[in-house]
């Protein structure tokens, strides 16, 4: 993967000092090479993460009257460029880079609808003086954009959008309101401060002297689903292995994440196979806490821990396996540097350990697997099957909003709170398409298919992403492969929910695949820490801050209701921030992200 940043500038001259700092910013995405390209009215910068032919893949790269930027990965380069060569193309290396811009040289905007892959790029059309930008259909890659008085700039996170002069930190009573009632996700399109958007998945943008056009270019279709649940199993097996298959291609080091779940040991399982016929051994990398096996307690969410299960599968796919183990200050440390690599408040420890994590895997291999995605598109998170959450008017995973509310600066009402929220919800409802004569639990399941894969995957892929390239690693989610979502979005519920068990059609299609009581395991959620002693520092940690007398935190959050919070241990608020992962403790690092990312950014409150 890459880092990409760029101007378009029809009034002023491009200056190479700031696409240089732009540029810079972005190091961590892509440490091994950089070039920039000016001319007239465009600057592009790019950062190389070298995965597939150094020598060939360099960039910006130019073709005819094109110049391209690309972040991502094409898992089916081969074809598109077959499909290429026999109209007449010539290609000099086997990158996919070059792919990309040799297809939209051919087909313009319509390659999208042939790639398959993750991907952020920006093409420059010389001749038309027309950027081209454009997003992958899932949003595994992200680009944010901003307008400028003389045009527009891009790039790959916010950090970098930020060095231009006309863009300030600075957020509104909306921006505000999503920190503390939305997130760690945020609104489709926004990039939370007040010049800031974020290309949506799935959309590509045109922008010109005539300005600025969204368009979105892939969305779910309902469709009827005419095969029997066999039929169903076997080509949700095919499916998954060809995605994995499919992205084990590498020039560099390759490795899987290994949970001891259901998604990784799969990936994992498939990937070793592979691996061993062509004479070689998966490496695989699990994450854990110390003293986590004393200090577990068994829960509904999570009835056993992983650790024991990771162990066996390492055993049984014979991979060279590697385990990270945290410990409480490194995890509370590491908030602040999350933060950073998000540019916002995010998924608080959540996301610290995923980047400690991250850095310790990137010592030996640049490229790994993940098995984000398989519980939003086959039904295995909570709210898909509680039936007081299935139908709440509201994101299932957060509802927590009057509680939230309660806890802002200004204290909103419960009423204006839900309804901030619910305007987001309606809106991302209006992309849901369904069949005529559905009944109302499979439309409400199209619903959450779609709220889950706009709003709470999204999340987690951006923190996958942020939290990862930090270090320059790659990682790749096989179960986001479009062909594989699109499929599920028409699976009908009951297959999904096969002997009454989440993803109970995902565990069929496996057998044979993954030991027996692997493959039925409860979901278990990201391994978190259990030691008491983590809400202890994090709470020491707020206390201190309120105490210090230099706390940007309260710009955002309300003190005495804060204070109310530390002095009950999190009794006076009642239910979890954000899904099963987020509770008091994860709510306490999430405020102290807040105060860091004030800090660290210099936010003005507008």
């Amino acid at each position: 993967m890459c880092g990409i940043a760029g101007e378009i500038d029809f009034k002023n001259k491009i200056r190479r000092e700031l696409l240089n700092k732009m540029s810079e910013v972005l190091t961590p995405r892509g440490p091994d090479a950089e070039g920039i390209y000016i001319d007239e009215n465009v600057g592009f910068a790019h950062r190389r993460l070298i995965v597939i032919d150094p020598e060939n893949g360099k960039q910006p790269m130019s073709f005819k009257d094109y110049t391209l930027i690309y972040n991502g990965e094409l898992y089916n380069t081969e074809d598109i460029r077959r499909g290429l060569v026999e109209k007449g193309y010539e290609f000099t290396g086997h990158s996919d880079t070059e792919v990309v811009l040799k297809a939209f040289a051919e087909y313009g905007e319509k390659c999208l609808e042939i790639f398959n892959g993750i991907f952020a790029f920006a093409i420059w059309n010389k001749r038309e003086q027309k950027l081209f930008l454009a997003r992958d259909r899932i949003g595994v890659k992200p680009l944010f954009y901003a307008k400028t008085s003389g045009g527009i700039v891009f790039a790959s996170e916010i950090k970098s959008l930020l060095l231009h002069p006309e863009i300030k930190p600075i957020i509104t009573e909306e921006g505000a309101a999503q920190i503390m009632l939305v997130g760690p996700a945020k609104i489709v399109g926004s990039g939370v401060f007040r010049d800031i958007s974020d290309l949506p998945a799935a959309h590509y943008a045109e922008f010109s002297r005539e300005g600025l056009k969204v368009k979105r270019y892939w969305s779910l279709i309902a469709a009827p689903h005419d095969e029997s649940f066999e039929e169903t199993a076997q080509h949700t097996r095919e499916l998954i292995f060809d995605a994995v298959k499919r992205q084990l291609v590498s020039d560099v080091p390759l490795c899987t994440f290994l949970s001891g779940g259901l998604d990784s040991s799969i990936i994992s399982a498939i990937a070793a196979k592979e691996f061993e016929a062509r004479g070689e051994r998966l490496t695989t990398y699990s994450i854990d806490y110390k003293n986590n096996r004393e200090n577990f307690v068994a829960s509904s969410f999570q009835p056993d821990e992983d650790a024991p299960y990771v162990l066996e599968m390492a055993k049984f796919i014979n991979s060279e396996h590697i385990g990270v183990e945290l410990d409480t200050p490194a995890l509370a440390d590491a908030l602040e540097y999350s933060t950073y690599a998000r540019d916002l408040p995010g998924m608080a420890d959540v996301d610290s350990s995923l980047y400690l994590f991250c850095r310790e895997i990137k010592k030996t291999h640049s490229v790994a697997l993940s098995g984000e995605c398989a519980d939003e598109i086959f039904g295995g998170y909570p709210w898909y099957h509680r039936p007081e959450v299935i139908h709440y008017d509201g994101f299932p995973w957060a509802t927590s909003i009057p509680e939230r509310a309660a806890l802002m600066k200004t204290p909103m009402s419960a009423e204006a709170a839900e309804a901030f929220v619910r305007k987001a919800y309606k809106r991302c409802l209006e992309d849901v398409d369904y069949l005529d004569g559905e009944n109302a639990e499979e439309r409400r399941m199209r619903e959450m298919f779609v709220l889950n894969l706009e709003y709470f995957m999204a999340t987690l892929l951006d923190r996958k992403d942020r939290m990862s390239m930090a270090h320059g690693l790659e990682v790749r989610v096989p179960f986001c492969d479009y062909r594989l979502v699109e499929y599920a979005y028409n699976i009908p519920s009951a297959f999904k929910n096969y002997r009454d068990r989440e993803k109970g059609l995902v565990r069929h299609a496996m057998t044979g695949v993954l030991p027996e009581h692997v493959l039925w395991r409860k979901k278990s959620p990201y391994p978190k820490t259990h030691n008491p002693n983590y809400m202890r520092l994090l709470s020491q940690k707020l206390t201190s801050l309120l105490d210090s007398g230099d706390c940007r935190l309260t710009q955002l959050v309300n003190e005495r209701a804060l204070r109310e919070m530390l002095e009950t241990n999190g009794a006076s608020f009642k239910k979890n921030w954000y899904g099963q992962l987020m509770t008091v403790p994860q709510t306490y690092a999430y405020f102290l992200q807040i105060e860091y990312w004030m800090r660290k950014y210099n936010i003005v409150n507008e």
